[in-house]
């Protein structure tokens, strides 16, 4: 990782997808002794960094960011070699300092001041770039001078901005102190809680950081400047803003968009000619089929379509134009054209996808309509920007745009990706059986209570009412987390390394179906073991076990008898003990998740897709 000074040095490392699911641009790197903020992708050298192929993803992000992004790119790597010199040791993602207050950590001294006040020292180490660090010159002398530690407060707003603590304000209750002033942050007590911290000026202005939180905090701190760390510039802002805690989870929230490399196939191309129609294409069908040849490789859209050739290309928008552009395209709709591949009858056969149909375990045919094994699957996520304070809506397309916060100053012309390579299962209940349970009264009555907790949820946090995901969702995500865990157990992967992906849609053209997969960064992706249980006669005892599982927790009768409404939960009899999973897993964060819709649970109301 590369500091942005002169000339750099490298602070620390991370791994390439944590730099996209977890640090992110515009997120905080809590380093040994150094705290500092992923820098914008104007800072970013992008000459080692590895551009992916994925039309369709790159379309959802065209959609949500604007037609200038052109390409997908990995962070620059370059492999470590033993030389500390060598090339590898200058390539990385640029971080700056962030907060740019820090605190001397000698007991005596305590004093609170910017980095660039002259009080402080930063020592390189680049044979050891975690020691890296800033000293104070208070005590001692070289190496043995006290480390300054970064401040421990933050500010920030909702609509993503994020600043140093205003220290001297705060201190000095909103007056302006003028200059020559110093401040310390002392601990009076022993429990490490913000009621014993306090700020203290050389002046013997004095102030508890207790009242920089609570409800009545946002009329003691000043509005907020609009401040972007990781680009460096200020927008208008002016909301009120909260304290947070350097280190807090939700100082950054990523938005993602993420594909399954899937054969190209002529709907696929119609839809992104649809998708490019106005933005171009629609002045082929007006040219006769030479000039068309020859002007279509000079069109911003033709490396979205270069994979089909230009004949297959020509074609489509000649179909286009005949269907008048009828053609109903969403280019955030990633799902669709998955399922669509899933439940073909054909199987594909793909470098990056490759599908076989299985027949279903015996006793299953009331309620499971296919089983479909994908032996080789590649996976590319995409980040295109990201939230604080609250996280992002679960279909994160749906999330406002004023509460995501850009990746570059001026516009983002590639965007960070990372990709995965592994093996899945999919599963397909049956549309008739799934149709009659939506109908049974216990199923709406039992449906009824979850959304009036779902609305209290969304009522809570300000959001507007709706983004109900239906019954139908929550029984299939609930059915995918008892998979995970019953797979687990069989396959060699830990939970944490089983994801899912759930189709659900009512409607004319109605999805029911879970995906279990698991991916890694190899090139060959995962050793089939997952697969392996899909055969006849081991998805049948598996899924019979993880069934008998979920119908009896160890928390019961708390957890099948737990209300959502009592504290507007999003889930209703679900617990740590028998359903949630690991972040890496869930795609809604342990949300909508309801043993009752599932099984017979102790409460016993009926409602349960398999009863008995």
């Amino acid at each position: 990782m590369i500091a942005p000074r002169r000339p750099p040095s490298r602070v620390g490392e991370l791994r390439q997808n944590q730099l996209l699911h977890t640090f992110g641009v515009g997120a905080l790197a809590d380093l040994p002794n150094l705290s500092v903020v992923i820098m914008g992708l104007r800072h970013w050298d992008h000459t080692h960094s590895e551009k992916i192929e994925e039309r369709r993803l790159l379309a959802a992000v065209r959609s949500k960011l604007g037609g200038q992004v052109e390409a997908l790119r990995t962070p620059p790597y370059v492999p470590e070699t033993r030389d500390p010199s060598a090339e590898w040791a200058r390539i990385g993602v640029p971080v700056g300092l962030f907060p740019r207050w820090l605190r001397c950590s000698r007991t005596q001294c305590n004093v609170l001041a910017p980095a660039n006040a002259g009080m402080f020292d930063l020592l390189d180490n680049p044979f050891a770039p975690d020691r890296t660090r800033y000293v104070h010159n208070c005590h001692g002398q070289g190496n043995r001078r006290p480390v300054a530690v970064p401040a421990r407060f933050l500010l920030a707003c909702e609509r993503g901005h994020l600043d140093d603590f205003p220290w001297l304000y705060f201190a000095h209750r909103g007056a302006d102190p003028g200059p020559g002033h110093t401040l310390t942050m002392q601990e009076r007590g022993s429990t490490g809680e913000v009621a014993n911290l306090f700020v203290t000026c050389s002046c013997e202005a004095s102030r508890s950081m207790a009242e920089a939180f609570g409800l009545a905090a946002a009329r003691r701190l000043p509005a907020c400047r609009g401040y972007h760390p990781h680009l460096g510039v200020f927008d208008e802002c002016g909301e009120p803003t909260r304290t947070i805690a350097l280190g807090a989870t939700n100082t950054w929230f990523a938005m993602q968009l993420s594909a399954f490399s899937l054969p190209p196939d002529r709907d696929e191309l119609r839809r992104l000619v649809a998708a490019h129609w106005s933005g171009g294409l629609e002045v082929l069908a007006r040219l006769d089929e030479p000039t068309a040849r020859a002007v279509l490789p000079t069109m911003a859209s033709w490396p979205a379509v270069v994979h089909y050739g230009v004949d297959a290309v020509l074609a489509a928008v000649a179909h286009h134009a005949e269907n008048g552009g009828d053609d109903d395209t969403d280019e955030t709709d990633l799902r669709t054209p998955e399922w669509q591949q899933f439940t073909r009858d054909a199987d594909a056969d793909s470098p990056d996808f490759t599908t076989r149909r299985a027949p279903a375990p015996p006793g299953t045919d009331g309620w499971l309509d296919r089983v479909v094994l994908v032996p080789r699957l590649r996976q590319v996520s995409a980040l295109y920007g990201f939230t604080r304070i609250d996280a992002p809506e679960w279909q994160v397309e749906r999330t406002p745009d004023a509460r995501r916060v850009r990746l570059a100053d001026g516009g983002e012309t590639w965007v960070p990706c990372a990709e995965t390579r592994g093996e899945g299962i999919f599963l397909r209940l049956s549309e008739d059986r799934l149709a009659d349970w939506e109908r049974r009264p216990q199923v709406r009555a039992r449906e009824r209570l979850l959304i009036r907790a779902h609305e209290q949820w969304r009522a809570a946090r300000r959001l507007p009412p709706g983004e109900w995901p239906g019954a139908r969702y929550l029984l299939l995500h609930t059915l995918a987390h008892v998979l995970i865990r019953q797979f687990a157990l069989e396959c060699g992967y830990g939970a944490s390394g089983i994801g899912e992906r759930v189709y659900a849609r009512t409607g004319s053209d109605p999805m029911a179906g879970v995906l279990l997969y698991t991916a890694a960064r190899d090139s060959e992706g995962t050793l089939g073991g997952l697969v392996s249980l899909g055969r006849p006669d081991r998805l049948g005892p598996l899924v019979e076990q993880a069934l008998d599982a979920a119908r009896l927790c160890s928390s019961d009768p708390l957890c099948a008898e737990h209300d959502p409404r009592v504290h507007g939960r999003l889930y209703g009899a679900a617990c740590h003990v028998c359903l949630f999973a690991a972040e890496t897993s869930c795609e809604r964060g342990n949300h909508y998740l309801d043993r009752a819709l599932l099984v017979d649970t102790l409460a016993g109301d009926g409602s349960g897709f398999f009863l008995g």
